[in-house]
């Protein structure tokens, strides 16, 4: 009888953190794929004077600002940005996928960057160093704009805590869209596509 009541109570928690595992898969499931990108704001239906649900137009939300850094040291924040949209990316130079997205972020800013502000955020902080920021992104010959997070004021504002992370945000100042996780070119020009006027 004990045995059984132990091999009970064994199968019941089996069953628990399988069904746990499958209800928070399906959960992040819903947040997309890394690399993919996601909205970032929206308004929830509204109810109209006769009872039925009335959908409005998503309700843009300013994106936070911050204060990052140059390499000189000069206090830059995102709303000294605004008037053009902005690609805000997160990263470090020993981040793997940071690395493989940036031959197509450098690109896109060569192309675009007279339309669009990049800004490209360094992770500064822990592991990464201003030093070995900077050599990267000189040994690599990079022609986009690197802003320095030595306070991780940006990282807190974004809530950011996988590399990479992208925002997409317009002219306003408003976010539109953001991707955690490696951007192909393809998904790159798409997030870029959203914030420019139409």
């Amino acid at each position: 009888m004990k045995r059984n009541r132990s091999l009970f109570f064994i199968i019941l928690g089996f069953v628990l953190v399988l069904g746990g595992a499958y209800i928070l898969y399906t959960i992040l499931g819903r947040t997309g794929a890394p690399g993919q990108l996601a909205g970032v704001a929206s308004a929830p239906p509204q109810e109209t004077a006769q009872g039925a649900e009335d959908t409005p137009a998503p309700e843009k939300v300013l994106a936070p600002d911050f204060t990052a850094y140059t390499l000189a040291g000069e206090a830059v924040r995102l709303s000294d940005y605004r008037g053009k949209p902005v690609v805000l990316n997160f990263w470090a130079s020993w981040c793997g996928p940071c690395r493989s997205e940036m031959p197509d972020f450098n690109g896109a800013f060569q192309e675009l960057g007279g339309e669009v502000h990049f800004l490209m955020v360094n992770m500064t902080s822990g592991r990464e160093t201003l030093e070995s920021a900077s050599a990267f992104i000189q040994e690599q010959d990079w022609s986009f704009p690197v802003l320095y997070d030595t306070a991780q004021d940006a990282a807190k504002a974004y809530g950011v805590y996988s590399l990479p992370t992208t925002f997409f945000i317009d002219a306003e100042g408003c976010g539109v869209a953001r991707a955690v996780g490696a951007l192909d070119r393809e998904t790159l020009y798409r997030g870029i596509s959203m914030i420019l006027p139409q």
